[in-house]
């Protein structure tokens, strides 16, 4: 494997024109020593032959966990903004950075069909849906907080975290949420936010938005969209007409989590939160004896709950955005257009080989299957087996577990002596996976013959 260097030079033009930012100053070495430089280089080259001991995060043959290099823009961005190493907790901190932050999260918020919002980036997901349920908390103080069955865990242990009560809610064959179980819960009242999720990070099922808005509105309740997976897909050209209609009703929605270090091609770490009322920001407002002093204005340092946060992470954002665009039609959308495509495709090579039991059909780019046994812990047993003898063979997948309700009605001709099952999942998140789907499916046909 060959990694991508080319972005070196570039950054290194960018680096002379950032200092140019700075010429009026008096000089100042910031050179490294000679002595300096050697240690600086031994550690480095020690660092790389530790980080040997990793999968092939870029390689397509890595086609397991929702793990992907960040794009060249994405990195050499963020490396460049790390000569400054802005913070976005105040305007003290970076101001130029906060501005980008701030063009990038508006045109996230645009491609929700958002014109007005009050967001900003997060370390991630898991803080990005912190912060949408401490503003459910806030809004329906004492009320419960609903997810489907196949919802992340971090919404249960969140609530937790929050002193919010949790309750989860089942789901269908499909792993979405079961909409007349979620009316049942919703007519015995106290609900303050429905969780829909678009998709589970198991399976890639999408919740039943339209649905879900519907009833959360009959019954009073908030929704919020845990996106952090499959947030982008709405650009998509290719999606099944039910999906369509899922990514289409995002709009009607009270607030969205999406993690542009996902599909968003960004590292780690990099969620963002949206809310459709910019006036929410008035839960977070706050004073500081020391910090906010740039601006009178309602800013970034006063609508998050983290405090400092890397301004290299907008600077990445902004600048991928800039490269590749959220718009219908553009590269980017072309780019999760093939994820579909190659999600359908090895899921359809895999049903037509008698040795796999398929769940079901992806909607997003997640396929889910196992080998065909006579039990279901036998079965859980040769996916692990499966796993390890594919990864021999530089094909590194990942493994799921699945409770029987929901693979029951996919399965004939099983004994169910267990109440879940270990099975086999891919997540195929990189555009080029595409063309890469015939050599993993005879990958996976190899290590099933010879393990």
């Amino acid at each position: 494997m060959t990694l991508e260097k080319r972005s070196l030079s570039a950054l290194s033009e960018a680096l002379v024109e950032l200092e140019r930012g700075f010429d009026g100053l008096p000089a100042h070495e910031a050179e490294l020593s000679s002595s300096e430089f050697g240690r600086l280089r031994s550690v480095l080259l020690e660092l790389a032959r530790r980080l040997h001991d990793n999968f092939p995060y870029p390689h397509p043959l890595y086609a397991g966990q929702m793990l992907t290099p960040p794009h060249p823009v994405a990195r050499t961005a963020y490396a460049l903004a790390q000569w400054i190493n802005p913070n976005n907790h105040a305007l003290d901190g970076g101001r130029a950075t906060s501005a980008l932050e701030k063009i990038a999260v508006g045109e996230i918020a645009a491609m929700f069909g958002w014109r007005e919002q009050l967001g900003h980036v997060t370390s991630g997901g898991t803080m990005a849906n912190l912060e949408a349920l401490w503003l459910a908390g806030r809004l329906a103080a004492g009320k419960t907080v609903l997810a489907s069955a196949q919802a992340h865990y971090t919404h249960s242990r969140l609530s937790e975290v929050l002193g919010l009560a949790f309750e989860s809610v089942p789901t269908d064959a499909l792993g979405r949420m079961d909409a007349n179980a979620l009316e049942q819960r919703l007519a015995r009242g106290a609900v303050g936010t429905v969780v829909a999720t678009l998709g589970t990070t198991s399976t890639g099922s999408l919740d039943p938005l339209p649905r879900v808005l519907a009833l959360a509105k009959k019954y009073g309740a908030r929704v919020h969209v845990d996106a952090a997976y499959g947030g982008y897909f709405g650009l998509a050209a290719n999606l099944e007409p039910y999906a369509r209609e899922c990514y289409d009703a995002l709009r009607e929605a009270d607030s969205i989590a999406i993690d542009p270090h996902k599909h968003g091609l960004q590292p780690y770490g990099c969620g963002v939160i949206l809310f459709r009322d910019p006036s929410l920001g008035r839960f977070y407002k706050h004073d500081s004896p020391y910090t906010y002093f740039s601006s009178g204005e309602l800013h970034l340092g006063e609508i998050t709950l983290e405090c400092s946060r890397p301004g290299a992470a907008s600077a990445a954002l902004w600048a991928t955005q800039q490269m590749f665009p959220l718009v219908r039609g553009g590269p980017f959308a072309r780019g999760l257009e093939s994820c579909l495509r190659a999600a359908r495709a090895l899921y359809i090579q895999l049903a037509r080989d008698a040795r796999w039991r398929m769940v079901f059909e992806p909607e997003l780019d997640i396929v889910v299957w196992a080998p065909r046994e006579k039990s279901a812990s036998a079965t859980s047993a040769r996916s692990r087996e499966l796993f390890a003898a594919a990864a021999r063979k530089d094909l590194h997948l990942a493994l799921a577990t699945l409770p029987r309700a929901l693979l029951e009605p996919h399965w004939d001709g099983i004994e169910w002596d267990s109440s879940g099952v270990t099975v086999l999942r891919s997540c195929l998140l990189k555009p080029e996976h595409e063309g890469w789907v015939p050599r993993i499916v005879a990958l996976l046909d190899e290590a099933e013959r010879n393990p």
